[in-house]
């Protein structure tokens, strides 16, 4: 944790950096998945990263409710927020591929993507904490 920045600030930052990393992930993944997709592909890459970005959010509060209480981050916190990050995927990933709503193969590459582009600011989240 920083000596300058509160918890919930930090927690901001992490979103802010989780979104970019979607937003960057969304315009590299734009034209392939466009080409080798078509059309109907790109709303279902859109769904993926909305996922994974999801999903971060909700895996990085066990962490950031470690730091508002003071306590350093322990192990156990860190398996904790990752267990949550992963069923939290599982779960969203799960609904909306089932809904149909979008295409189901895209849906899962990106999903899997959204889940990887968001893995190292997760886990630089998690290490500051020790």
């Amino acid at each position: 944790m920083s000596a300058t920045r509160s918890p919930a600030a930090e927690y901001l930052w992490f979103l802010v950096w989780a979104l970019s990393i979607g937003a960057a992930a969304a315009l590299l993944g734009y034209a392939p998945t466009r080409r080798l997709g078509g059309e109907e592909a790109l709303p279902a890459m859109v769904a993926g990263i909305v996922i994974g970005v999801i999903a971060s959010a909700v895996g990085a509060l066990p962490i950031a409710l470690a730091r508002r209480r003071g306590e350093p981050v322990s192990p156990m916190q860190g398996l904790a927020a990752m267990g949550v990050r992963a069923a939290a995927v599982v779960v969203l990933g799960l609904s909306v591929g089932l809904s149909g709503w979008f295409e189901g193969r895209s849906l899962l590459i990106w999903i899997a993507l959204g889940y990887v582009a968001q893995l190292a600011l997760d886990v630089w989240y998690a290490v500051r904490g020790f």
